[in-house]
């Protein structure tokens, strides 16, 4: 997760402001950002270390965070991420514009899928790409790469790379500036103007396609997925197994990952919800 890291004062001490960041909000996303997978436990003393701020004041932030339910003590001293989240999460199920204009769109679409198929609703979230929803195939399956609530990479793999081709100009720049070797080593360009072309190339076409390039074992087609004002907001992808994958299906599941990216579209206009959320913005990983 991208979330506010303290801000030192002068000569590399915290600054004036209460705990060393910028503000309250800040202050309280930044001790949410420290649960991850790979250490879901805190403790208040380990946390207060890591953000650089003192023992009373990281009490403070817990306290608070555990009145709202977003953490939860756990066994020793130890915290986790709390009921809150879940809560959130569900109105998210229920109440999402894309989510909700999507799921009829991608069980329809899933119909077409041989055993094995799958298709996939991400977004953009900050500078990754996050999956929200998932309709799976039948036949047995390997487990998904990109599972759902895990950020994944914007320069690899069909489902980021058509959202990364639909970023306004001034954005795809600043990426590049920060991630120039990244971008080369995905094969999306050595150069500013080489990726412009790439990223061009699948605004053309409409979609993006990639066999292995993300999930070892699976390929896939993907489209764009447009909020208001055309701004890009997520991607639908169909993914197929790798050894059942060629031109020719390329060819025919493009214009029906296309087509579905437009009914989506049309839903969430249909029910005058997309105008509700605001536009996704990039922040750039420096």
């Amino acid at each position: 997760m991208s979330y506010p890291s303290p801000v030192r004062g002068p000569g590399g001490g915290r600054s004036k402001e209460e705990g060393g960041l910028p503000s309250s909000g800040d202050r309280l996303l930044a001790v949410l950002g420290l649960f991850t997978i790979e250490r879901p436990e805190w403790t208040v003393e380990d946390a207060a270390v890591q953000l650089g701020v003192s023992a009373t004041t990281a009490y403070r932030y817990f306290k608070r965070l555990t009145r709202a339910g977003l953490i939860s003590p756990v066994s020793g001293a130890s915290y986790t991420l709390g009921p809150a989240i879940i809560q959130m999460d569900r109105q998210i199920q229920l109440c999402d514009p894309m989510l909700n204009a999507a799921r009829g769109v991608m069980t329809e679409l899933i119909e077409h899928a041989s055993e094995g198929g799958a298709v996939l609703l991400c977004r953009l979230f900050h500078d990754r790409v996050m999956c929200v929803h998932q309709e799976m195939g039948r036949g047995p399956q390997e487990p998904i790469v990109f599972q759902r609530g895990r950020p994944m990479p914007l320069f690899r793999g069909a489902t980021s790379k058509i959202i990364l081709a639909h970023l306004p100009n001034r954005t795809l720049k600043s990426l590049f500036t920060a991630n120039a070797a990244e971008i080369a080593t995905a094969g999306l360009g050595q150069s500013w103007e080489d990726f412009r072309r790439h990223l061009a190339a699948f605004r053309r076409a409409g979609y993006a396609a990639a066999s292995g390039d993300v999930d070892q074992v699976r390929a896939a087609v993907a489209a764009p997925v447009f909020g208001a004002r055309r701004a890009v907001i997520g991607s639908l992808s169909f993914l197929v197994p790798k050894p059942r994958y060629d031109e020719v299906l390329r060819a025919r599941l493009a214009p029906l990952v296309i087509a579905s990216a437009r009914n989506i579209e049309a839903a969430m206009q249909a029910d005058d919800t997309e105008g509700q959320a605001s536009r996704p913005r990039v922040r750039v990983s420096r």
